[in-house]
């Protein structure tokens, strides 16, 4: 059967008018590093003209909701804690629910590891019940041995995201699992339960953040291993804008098709 992939820039389904909520990756879908994507300011004015309204939906672990605000208001847009959503803070609803008072490694930045102890986690490097896995750009030889370690000791291994690669303004940056695979090279094991994107823990965690219903909710995103997987295997509409990582030509390749796709959000605009 012939793939139906969406025509760029059109909603002949007029699937945008039962959208309650976006849920907006950041990095190449509204900006790349500190520089906003074209048109994607006025897109948030237009969500919210429209009596609609939207989260940031980010698998990016490297940084707490506290940094994302701050970065948001120096690129010139006001915004609370409340529009933050990260696999970061998926990962500790899913070790209250799953790990109830664990001691956890983790493998991540400071205002990570800030985050994790505001919300009550234990973290022990030394003798750990589970380690965790972020996007860690303090990574050193030290740590990477200790992670190894624990992992080679054969407790439970959670990451916060699969991404391998992290846009940024200038070019692609080695993200989690560019982690994950070094970690394999040494103990032999990949992680036992990823929470972003694409996978179910995450789009569950947005779900308590959001009043609006599953079928209500757009995950826009420039991946389709994340971004649209996410959508499409867990009840949402999914969006691809090609302003990121996605080509058409990947589109075509891919298992995973979008309900719809645009240029960038600057498009979508125009149609609400």
């Amino acid at each position: 059967m012939e793939k139906q992939i969406p025509t760029v820039n059109q909603d002949q389904n007029s699937i945008l008018s039962g959208i309650k909520c976006f849920a907006l990756d950041m990095d190449g879908t509204i900006y790349l590093g500190e520089q906003w994507i074209d048109g994607a300011r006025d897109f948030l004015h237009r969500i919210e003209e429209t009596g609609r309204s939207y989260v940031f939906l980010t698998n990016n672990s490297s940084k707490n909701a506290v940094v994302y605000v701050e970065k948001l208001h120096r690129m010139g847009l006001d915004v609370g804690e409340d529009k933050i959503v990260t696999s970061g803070q998926a990962t500790i609803h899913y070790l209250h629910h799953h790990f109830p008072n664990a001691k956890v490694f983790l493998l991540g930045n400071p205002v990570l590891q800030e985050e994790f102890v505001q919300a009550g986690i234990i973290l022990e490097e030394e003798h750990p019940d589970v380690v965790v896995t972020a996007f860690d750009t303090s990574l050193n030889y030290r740590k990477m041995c200790k992670v190894c370690d624990h992992v080679r000791a054969g407790l439970p291994y959670l990451a916060t995201h699969p991404d391998y690669n992290c846009p940024t303004e200038t070019g692609f940056i080695p993200d989690v699992g560019a982690i994950h695979a070094f970690i394999h090279a040494s103990s032999f094991r990949y992680p036992d339960r990823v929470i972003g994107k694409p996978n179910a823990d995450i789009i569950d965690y947005l779900c308590t953040r959001v009043s609006a219903g599953r079928d209500e909710i757009a995950m826009v995103g420039d991946r389709l291993y994340t971004d649209i997987a996410a959508g499409r295997n867990n009840g949402l509409k999914s969006i691809l804008v090609l302003s990121g990582e996605a080509t058409m030509e990947d589109v075509g390749m891919s298992e995973v098709l979008p309900h719809l796709i645009f240029d960038s959000v600057k498009e979508i605009a125009g149609m609400l």
